[in-house]
C-alpha cells in the first residue's frame, strides 16, 4: 500500500507542521540546521507487555499492559531518516532510541557519510520498575548522536557529559504541567535542554517524527525556526494546539 499523501500544512509562528508520512514530506525539504527527534521504537519494543499509562490515568498502580498505538520503526525508514539528515542537515542529529538499536542507529548516519559523536544517556529516575522481578528494570533510554555538517562538531556544553536526568512525570511534561498526551511525549525541561545545548537561536530544527510537538514548543520557546512532521492525525492537532500556544506565550513576552 502506498504511503499516504500529505494532508495538511499549518504554519504557526516560527513553525512550519506537516501533517503526513514524514518520507514523502523529506523529499519536498531541501536543508536544515538539526534533526532532533524521537523516532518510534523498533519492533521488539511494539509489544503487548509494554507498560503505558492507560487513558486519564496518573497512578503508577494504573499501569496498563498494552502496545504503543502507532507502527514501529522499520529499517527502511531508518535508512532515509539516516540518508537525508547526512546529505541535507549542516549541523546536529539527534534520535531518542532504545539502547539496543544504538549501534543500528550508528551504522547508518555513518554509512550515509555524517560522523558519530555519542550515544547520550536520557536517565528517568521515576521511570517504571521491573514488575516480573527476574532482571534489572531499565531506568533510562539512548539518544543516537551525529554531527552532518562540515568541520568539527560544535554545541553549547563545553565538557560537560552527555547525560540527561528528568523524570518522565514531572511538571514539565506536558506544556504548562499539562498531562502527557502521547504515549512516548518527553518532558519539556528535558527537550528544553537538548534545544540549548546543541542548537543556537535562529536555527532551523526539523522533526521527522514530531508526535505530540515537544521539540517544536521548546524550539518556539527559545528562539529557533521549526519543521515538524507527524502522520497520525491526532497527535497532529495537539502538536499544533501545544506550538500554537508556544507561539502566543513567545509574542506575549516579546
Amino acid at each position: 500500500m502506498s504511503a499516504p499523501r500529505t494532508e495538511e500544512t499549518v504554519n504557526i509562528g516560527s513553525a512550519t507542521l506537516y501533517q503526513g508520512d514524514c518520507m514523502r514530506v523529506l523529499q519536498k525539504l531541501l536543508v536544515a540546521d538539526h534533526v532532533i527527534t524521537d523516532p518510534p521504537y523498533e519492533a521488539d519494543a511494539h509489544t503487548a507487555q509494554r507498560r503505558v499509562l492507560g487513558k486519564g490515568i496518573t497512578a503508577c498502580r494504573d499501569l496498563e499492559n498494552q502496545p504503543l498505538p502507532f507502527l514501529p520503526l522499520t529499517e527502511p525508514v531508518r535508512e532515509e531518516i539516516a540518508r537525508w539528515s547526512a546529505t541535507h542537515c549542516l549541523g546536529w542529529f539527534l534520535a531518542f532510541c532504545q539502547t539496543e538499536a544504538v549501534g543500528r542507529w550508528r551504522a547508518s548516519i555513518e554509512g550515509h557519510g555524517a560522523k558519530w559523536r555519542r550515544a547520550g544517556i536520557w536517565v528517568k529516575p521515576d521511570g517504571s520498575p521491573q514488575l516480573t522481578g527476574d532482571r534489572p528494570g531499565q531506568g533510562h533510554e539512548a539518544i543516537a548522536i551525529a554531527w552532518c555538517g562540515g568541520g568539527r562538531s560544535q554545541w553549547n556544553g563545553g565538557g560537560r557529559h552527555g547525560v540527561f536526568t528528568f523524570c518522565k512525570h514531572d511538571a514539565g511534561t506536558g506544556h504548562g504541567g499539562a498531562p502527557k498526551e502521547h504515549p512516548t511525549q518527553k518532558p519539556a525541561r528535558l527537550m528544553d535542554e537538548l534545544v540549548n545545548l546543541f542548537t543556537k537561536p535562529g536555527d532551523l530544527v526539523i522533526d521527522p517524527f514530531m508526535g505530540s510537538g515537544s521539540t517544536g514548543v521548546a524550539c518556539l520557546q527559545l528562539g529557533r525556526r521549526f519543521i515538524g512532521i507527524e502522520r497520525e492525525p491526532d497527535y497532529f492537532a495537539i502538536a499544533c494546539r501545544r506550538i500554537q500556544a508556544a507561539a502566543d506565550q513567545q509574542r506575549l513576552f516579546a
